[in-house]
């Protein structure tokens, strides 16, 4: 799978970024992206093949898999890395739509279209409770699917066509919890990281809001 467009869509938003944005892109994409396509997807490449019972009853092994693991770990993650990346192009947009309509009006409308002021805050304001929003349901997601953030070694098994309870044996176990665990930690890291730069725009714009009535009764 090519995510080069995730990475040209995290390198354009970018540009219009605070601080505290850009470490988050840094984060997404060194700790996460990275990390995704150099180490974690082979490791759940196999996943199924790898996935052993004790029996070689015909579907046993199917319909275990499928109970214990409904949606791969890896496809979650990806979905994840995406949507929570998606609510940035609201940005892009926005910025596209402020210099299309200079272009249309042929004059200066902005001091600098990319500049987090006006609707633009708006937009940003809502991407960033979006991408909030995303991580804490992909989280929940994850615990709810896989009953806890773990990778059991053995797990037992009842379901039809299984003739009696069987024991299923996963595979790289160890090394699946760890990188669970980091995929965890990441997106809690991405989830204060937002709250962080959502407190401090609406700080700053509380503050330049209030300096500007201060001057005005002054006046």
């Amino acid at each position: 799978m090519s995510w080069a467009f995730l990475r040209d869509l995290l390198s354009g938003v970018n540009k219009y970024s605070t601080g505290i944005g850009r470490i988050w892109v840094a984060v997404v994409f060194m700790f996460r992206l990275l990390v995704y396509v150099a180490a974690a997807e082979n490791i759940w490449k196999h996943e199924h093949d790898e996935f052993e019972c004790n029996i070689k009853q015909p579907g046993c092994e199917n319909v275990c898999f499928d109970h214990f693991f409904p949606v791969s770990h890896i496809r979650l993650w990806a979905l994840q890395l995406i949507m929570v990346s998606t609510p940035s192009l609201l940005v892009v947009f926005h910025v596209a739509y402020r210099e299309n309509r200079e272009k249309h009006h042929n004059q200066k409308l902005y001091k600098n279209p990319g500049k987090i002021d006006g609707g633009l805050l708006c937009t940003y304001l809502i991407s960033l409770i979006l991408k909030t929003g995303l991580e804490i349901v992909f989280l929940v997601l994850f615990y709810k699917l896989y009953n806890g953030f773990k990778i059991p070694r053995l797990v037992k098994c009842d379901i039809k066509p299984c003739p009696n309870t069987v024991d299923c044996y996963i595979s790289k176990p160890t090394e699946k919890m760890i990188f669970l665990y980091f995929l965890v930690a990441t997106s809690c890291l991405c989830i204060v990281l937002n709250l962080g730069e959502l407190s401090y725009l609406i700080l700053k714009y509380s503050i330049k809001c209030y300096l500007k009535r201060h001057m005005k009764k002054q006046q």
